[in-house]
């Protein structure tokens, strides 16, 4: 059961990172249509988003290293910190995507969703490894 939760975690974390980079926001305009990326959006003064990649990126380099070390409770707290922080954060932009309405209308696209509920799975299997090793003597 822990193995088949770590690779749901470390692929979770590889979605991410993934979808970080695809468009998250598609905003239109008079028939104009653009579409921005979390990478866009983290360049364009939303520079809290770059923990989104860098998290995602230090819970990969957590699943290899457990691989040599077999840390399983380490991987497990820091995929459930990783995934939490990574989650508030697009949280975040979601809400602030849904407060400014007006002239421009932007949605968020399904890239955007795939790797919210990826963050989503990524904190719920580190919270689940957390606990079944604390109930394992």
């Amino acid at each position: 059961m822990m193995k088949i939760l770590r690779q749901i975690n470390t692929s979770a974390a590889i979605i991410v990172l993934v979808c970080f980079f695809l468009p998250w926001v598609q905003v239109s305009c008079a028939g104009i249509r653009d579409t921005m990326s979390g990478l866009d959006l983290a360049r364009d003064g939303h520079g809290l988003l770059w923990f989104v990649p860098v998290l995602m990126g230090a819970l990969i380099l957590s699943a290899i290293l457990r691989i040599r070390r077999e840390q399983n409770k380490a991987f497990a707290l820091t995929s459930a910190l990783c995934g939490l922080v990574a989650a508030y954060l697009m949280n975040r932009e979601r809400l602030r995507v849904h407060d400014e309405s007006g002239l421009i209308s932007a949605q968020l696209t399904g890239w955007f969703w795939l790797g919210f509920l990826w963050t989503l799975t990524a904190a719920i299997s580190g919270i689940t490894m957390l606990l079944k090793r604390q109930r394992s003597p």
